[in-house]
């Protein structure tokens, strides 16, 4: 009997404890269950932690952390950036997904395994998944921020009385692409979302043209000059231009272009009809003439490479026609230098028929301020660029290495004065320089026209001076040089 007793009482003790198992895994299981409806206590998404977050939670606070407002600092300023007003947008349905997916990537009863031995389901960082419009952002840095903020540049300005100019004020600018790079990390970011925008300095810009313009006729009403005054600048960089004629304090409208005397000046289209006809194999005698007649000013040699190298009886009717064939209609040459030589055409061009004004031009040559400024920028572009109208109308007939030859000769005039004297020593110069006197010797007529190299940019410069009684040389020759170097000091401001 005691024997039974003993067996019936073990049997109810492991009956005891095999329903407390039993309880106990239902509880586990239960709980396991209940697990199973959020994520993983390490979980995160995005950079956020979701763990112990159920799906909807977890959506709730995907969408609070990335709604959070970036703030923007505009060196002390702060602005508030509104994901949404940039259209920002979360894909919860494809990172909830992913989550998951790692979340059921094993069996219910493997997981639960590991549940009940304390180990913890293996998960990976789910990428954030959102996209934003770059196009909005860029107009809110562009015109809310930028337009609000920036400070852009003030030009510098003519100083009065100086053929100076005084230094603007340098201007501050978002940089725009730097600072759309770093906002994108900040909206991706739940933790840093503050971005200090990059700024970049602006220097101050040139004065305009019109402001250069004034200085220059400010120098001419200074200097007393009540004669005709003619200035054509082009900018080679820009094609930008500034073209006057300038009397007493008035501005003669300057369309159609003035005609002047074209003087010795007139050599460079006689050089670039040369060209035109020498061919790459230059004969000696033809390279001769040309530095004789553009170096020297030579009249003869000009006379002589007309009649020897473009025509005998037409030589400067061929030129003419050279010229004319680039759209420069107001420039000829009808007759040689020599004394006595024929007219041998009479030519009516839009500048010799004005009424309003007369320089008593030259009925043997004449040309204006903007054609012979086009004329040697068509030499720079074609001698820079390979391409010009010179390259154009003459393919076959001039080339690159021809212009440049050109240049190198015209940057061999070496007379110290006129535009040259306007300019700071050793600055490159490709010049033609002329004037002409009348039968008592009185000079009329000045003009200088030149290509300038500057190290802040090249630009040609045209300016013929026209006194109907007398030019006297010394202060007519200071005056185009004060006029030289003021055009130098707008292209080359003071260091910032």
């Amino acid at each position: 009997m005691r024997v039974r007793r003993s067996y019936s009482l073990q049997r109810i003790i492991s009956f005891f404890f095999l329903i407390a198992a039993i309880l106990m895994l239902t509880v586990q299981l239960i709980a396991f269950s209940r697990s199973q409806t959020t994520y993983p206590p390490q979980m995160i998404i995005g950079g956020v932690a979701v763990g112990n977050l159920n799906r909807q939670e977890t959506a709730g606070r995907l969408l609070e952390v990335f709604a959070t407002p970036v703030e923007l600092y505009y060196q002390s300023a702060v602005i508030q950036l509104n994901p949404a007003s940039i259209d920002f947008r979360l894909d919860l349905e494809s990172m909830l997904a992913e989550a998951d997916l790692q979340r059921t990537s094993e069996s219910f009863w493997g997981n639960f395994w590991s549940y009940l031995w304390g180990a913890q389901i293996s998960t990976q960082d789910v990428p954030l998944d959102a996209t934003f419009s770059e196009d909005l952002l860029r107009n809110y840095l562009i015109n809310e921020i930028g337009g609000r903020y920036n400070s852009p540049p003030s030009p510098a300005r003519p100083i009065p009385g100086t053929l100076t100019f005084s230094l603007g004020d340098p201007g501050t600018t978002i940089d725009i692409e730097d600072a759309l790079f770093d906002i994108g990390l900040a909206l991706r970011s739940p933790a840093q979302r503050q971005v200090f925008l990059p700024l970049q300095q602006s220097n101050a810009s040139r004065p305009s043209l019109q402001n250069l313009q004034i200085l220059l006729q400010q120098t001419l009403d200074l200097a007393g000059y009540d004669g005709i005054a003619g200035v054509y600048l082009l900018d080679l960089q820009t094609a930008q231009e500034m073209h006057f004629i300038y009397q007493n304090g008035e501005n003669i409208f300057p369309d159609p272009d003035l005609a002047f005397t074209a003087t010795s000046i007139i050599k460079i289209p006689i050089m670039v009809s040369a060209f035109r006809r020498l061919g790459d194999e230059m004969p000696a005698e033809a390279a001769k003439l040309l530095g004789d007649m553009i170096i020297e000013s030579g009249n003869d040699p000009a006379d002589w490479l007309m009649e020897q190298f473009i025509d005998l009886e037409r030589g400067p009717l061929e030129v003419t026609a050279d010229i004319r064939a680039l759209g420069l209609e107001n420039t000829f040459i009808a007759g040689l230098f020599r004394l006595g030589s024929p007219l041998l055409v009479r030519f009516d061009t839009p500048a010799n028929q004005r009424s309003d004004v007369d320089t008593d031009p030259d009925p043997y040559n004449q040309t204006t301020l903007s054609d012979m400024g086009m004329l040697l920028a068509d030499i720079y572009q074609c001698a820079e660029l390979n391409g010009s109208a010179l390259r154009a109308v003459f393919p076959e007939e001039i080339t690159q290495a021809e212009c440049q030859l050109m240049i190198d000769l015209l940057s061999q005039n070496l007379l110290p004065s006129l535009i040259t004297a306007g300019l700071p020593e050793g600055t490159p110069i490709a010049h033609k320089h002329g004037w002409i006197q009348d039968f008592n010797g009185m000079i009329n007529t000045i003009g200088d026209a030149a290509i300038v190299f500057t190290p802040s940019g090249d630009y040609v410069l045209v300016i013929f001076f026209y006194h109907p009684t007398q030019l006297i040389w010394e202060p007519i020759s200071a005056l185009i040089a004060d006029l030289s170097e003021a055009i130098y000091n707008y292209y080359n401001l003071p260091l910032q």
